[in-house]
Order: structure tokens, then C-alpha cells, then sequence
């Protein structure tokens, strides 16, 4: 694979960069502070900054389908993202933040022309948000054929009843669409089959979010994680997408790009650690000389350095094999970064918060923040251990047939 990017992609990164640096760091403590105001509305510098991007044409650049988006492969935004994933709150700026990303590219593959209507052309131009409503409290949901929540059909509706939580943008007052997975056939032989996706209006009655839960004590507003209850939730048949017993296939087909995304912006988390824990090192000093004499604070810099390069090299890897082979190809490399790069952020922010002692735990740094991110990502779109499992039994299966 090549290892430069192309004129294009340096040129986007560079436009981004830039923009980063004139708008979105100097706007970090105005985010923050604006947020305390209203925890779950849009702060109003987010706003202005939605306007920047997209009088910059800086919109919409993870979407490969150019009817929709950028037309940018994954190999193209990854280099993007990364850069997004430097600032927490970055990616919306962009309207390239989860689980709005996600939603639309469901919507874009899997979705009717009158959902694509109502749905997507108002994600497309930031005037919503969106939430997708999989994991439940009472299944384990890392295997997405345990969830319970059902989904029966009556005459020209179907009405949806369970409970979810850890619903990611569903506290966001700007959230108007869910995507809810449910069961329309429990009793299909075939488990793969028996889930199907639905629409489901945030204001729909029957729509009860109990609390907002909270990850290490933060609540990440403004989007938020909701436990939800449906209770006798009542939409109309044409609010499913694709159809019945598709569920499972469509949610394969959303979180692969989704994976990747993720260990995208974690690089761009881990390397401002790493930048920053080596700037730390250098600047502080403690028993008469820098931080950066002391051999174990250089070789944590080195080793950060080394493994956020490992993580990096192997995104792209396998971003260039989805887009040269199809996602279900790279199912065995996006495994692999999925393992990998939530797991290295953590050991590198973790390196950076130590580095910088009290203050890295506190509010005044974004490395608290993203350990949490980071931390989080080891369980949100399949545990570290489903992973393993997965491509474990896939290269056994593999290099036994070999053998």
C-alpha cells in the first residue's frame, strides 16, 4: 500500500489543520464554558463553528457516497478524523461525530427515498441529531441476538416495547431520530434473522428516557448516554428499514466504518497526549533538573510514540482493505485495530496524565476527557474480548485449514 497520501488528501488535511488551529482550539474553553449554561442544548459557539465548516466545505467528509458527502474512501478520511479526534467535540463541527455518522450512512445505504427525505437530508445538513438504540441493561448485548426489545407488527404500525440504555445522543435536545433495534420474529430458527431496525421519532409517545447515565462520572453532554424505556411505542410499518429480519445485517453493515472511525480519532487523541506529555517533560522540572533526564519519562515518550505509529499504520491498513476489498473482507483487520487502538490510547493518555500529575486528572487538560473516550471505546462497538474471540476463531479456522 502506499505510504504518502495523495495531493488531494494533503491538501484537505492541510485546509483542516488550518482550521483547527484558527477556530477550534481557541474555541476549547468557550465549548466548555458555554456547555455549563445548557448541559444538553448546542452551545452557541458550536453553532458558529458549524457555519465556518461548512463555508469551508469541511462537511460531511466521511461519507465515500458523493451523492451524500465528500466521496473520501476510508483510507482518504482517515488521515481527517484523526485530526478531528485531537478535540472531543471536533468532529460535530465537521458533522462527522457518532452516532450521527453511523445513522447516516444506514440511511444512505439501507434507507427508503421517503426516509432518506426526512431523515437524512436534515442529518446531512447538521440541523439534527440522532441516536442509535441497540444495548439493553438486562442481555448482554455484545452479542446483538440476545436483545429483547420487541417490535410487532398491528395493521398499517408496529409497536415497539423494552428497554435500552447507554443510548448514546438521545439526552441532546437536538436528537429528533432514533434507529432502534429490536425483534420482529423471536422465534425465527435462525437468530441472525430475527431483528429489525425501525424509526423511531425521539417525541414518538411512549418514548420514556429515565436518567441520563454517566461514563467515570462525566454525563458527556450535550450528547449524553440515556436509559430509554419504550412503552406501547406506536410508528408506522414504512418506518423499517429494508425490512424484516434485516436488523443484524444492517448493524454489520453500520458498524464496520463506525469501528474504524473511532481508532481514527483515538490516534489524534493519543498523539496530542503524546505531544503534550512530551512539551510537559521538557518544561517541568522536578529535583533540580527537566523531566525529560529522567529515563523512565524518555522512554515512556518513546514507547507512546512507537506504539500510536503501530496503531496508525494498521487503521490505514485496514481502511485501504475495505475500500479495495468491501468491509466484510477487512472484518479480520478492523478486529484487529478495534483490539489495538482503544487499548494504546489508554496506555498513552494514561503515560501523559501521570506526566503531568494532578493536572492531568483535572478540567483544565483534555487528557481526563479522552482516557474516558478511550476507555469507553474498549466496550462500545463489541467488547475487546468479542473481538478476540472473533478473529481468534477466524485464524485458527484459517491456518488450521492450512495445516
Amino acid at each position: 500500500m502506499e505510504f504518502e497520501y495523495s495531493d488531494k488528501v494533503q491538501q484537505l488535511l492541510q485546509k483542516l489543520r488550518d482550521f483547527m488551529d484558527e477556530h477550534v482550539y481557541p474555541a476549547e474553553e468557550t465549548y466548555h464554558r458555554q456547555l455549563q449554561e445548557d448541559r444538553w442544548g448546542e452551545p452557541p459557539i458550536m453553532a458558529e463553528l458549524k457555519k465556518k465548516a461548512q463555508q469551508a466545505e469541511l462537511w460531511n467528509l466521511f461519507l465515500p457516497d458523493n451523492r451524500f458527502g465528500a466521496g473520501l474512501t476510508n483510507l482518504e478520511y482517515a488521515p481527517l478524523a484523526e485530526e478531528m479526534g485531537r478535540v472531543l467535540f471536533s468532529s460535530e463541527i465537521f458533522n462527522c461525530s457518532a452516532p450521527d455518522t453511523g445513522n447516516m450512512e444506514v440511511l444512505a445505504q439501507y434507507g427508503s427515498e421517503a426516509q432518506q427525505q426526512q431523515w437524512l437530508t436534515p442529518l446531512l445538513a447538521g440541523e439534527i441529531r440522532s441516536a442509535f438504540a441497540m444495548t439493553e441493561p438486562k442481555v448482554a448485548s455484545s452479542d446483538a441476538t440476545n436483545i429483547e426489545t420487541s417490535i410487532v407488527r398491528d395493521g398499517d404500525d408496529y409497536v415497539i416495547n423494552g428497554h435500552k440504555f447507554y443510548i448514546s445522543g438521545l439526552m441532546n435536545k437536538r436528537c429528533k431520530i432514533m434507529i432502534v433495534m429490536g425483534k420482529t420474529d423471536p422465534d425465527n430458527p435462525n437468530r441472525h434473522q430475527q431483528q429489525s431496525q425501525i424509526l423511531v421519532p425521539t417525541d414518538t409517545p411512549g418514548v420514556k428516557i429515565r436518567r441520563p447515565m454517566t461514563v467515570f462520572g462525566y454525563d458527556d453532554a450535550p450528547e449524553g448516554h440515556a436509559e430509554v424505556i419504550f412503552d406501547n411505542v406506536r410508528v408506522a410499518a414504512e418506518n423499517l428499514i429494508l425490512g424484516e429480519g434485516r436488523g443484524f445485517e444492517i448493524a454489520q453493515g453500520r458498524l464496520g466504518p463506525g469501528r474504524i472511525h473511532h481508532c481514527m480519532r483515538l490516534i489524534g487523541g493519543a498523539q496530542r497526549a503524546l505531544e503534550n506529555m512530551a512539551k510537559r517533560a521538557e518544561q517541568r522540572v522536578v529535583f533540580g533538573r527537566p523531566m525529560s533526564k529522567q529515563g523512565s519519562v524518555r522512554e515512556d515518550i518513546a514507547r507512546s510514540a512507537c506504539e500510536i505509529e503501530q496503531a496508525r499504520l494498521l487503521t490505514l491498513k485496514a481502511a485501504a482493505q475495505m475500500d479495495q476489498y468491501g468491509n466484510k473482507a477487512a472484518r479480520d483487520l478492523i478486529a484487529m485495530i478495534k483490539i489495538v487502538a482503544p487499548q494504546m490510547a489508554c496506555t498513552v493518555i494514561d503515560r501523559a496524565i501521570q506526566v503531568h500529575g494532578a493536572a492531568g486528572l483535572s478540567q483544565d487538560l483534555h487528557l481526563a476527557g479522552h482516557y474516558t473516550y478511550a476507555r469507553t471505546i474498549r466496550l462500545a462497538d463489541g467488547p475487546d474480548q468479542v473481538h478476540m474471540m472473533q478473529l481468534g476463531r477466524n485464524l485458527a479456522a484459517r491456518y488450521g485449514a492450512v495445516g
